[in-house]
């Protein structure tokens, strides 16, 4: 079945950077879209980022400039390039999936989830 797996979550200081990766397994056409979510404790999910299969990407402002979502080298894989990071950037980051398989039309649909990895950024 699908599984997105996660990695490059760690401890970085403040003005480090990390990279995450994300890559869906067990589908074997395009995405619609991919995306990074993230969640402190005691706060709301936040989407930090997604891409389109069309390349198109979005930022929430706070990382703009900071952090780069690009396409990974093999279908259906994203690269997080986080630099410059902030300890407002602690969290669990998340890689979301819409993987439709016959229209990726209207809005995104992330129905499938990583597990999460840590970001904790420290000062």
């Amino acid at each position: 079945q699908v599984q997105l797996v996660e990695s490059g979550g760690g401890s970085v200081q403040a003005g480090g950077s990390l990279k995450l990766s994300c890559a869906v397994s067990g589908y074997i056409f395009r995405a619609c879209g991919m995306a990074w979510y993230r969640q402190a404790p005691e706060k709301e999910r936040e989407l930090v980022a997604s891409i389109s299969s069309d390349a198109t990407t979005t930022y929430t402002d706070s990382v703009k400039g900071r952090f780069t979502l690009s396409q990974g080298n093999v279908k259906n894989t994203v690269n997080l390039q986080m630099n410059s990071l902030m300890t407002e950037d602690t969290a669990v980051y998340y890689c979301a999936a819409d993987l439709r398989p016959l229209t990726c039309s209207g809005e995104r649909q992330y129905k499938f989830w990583g597990r999460g990895t840590q970001v904790t950024v420290s000062s």
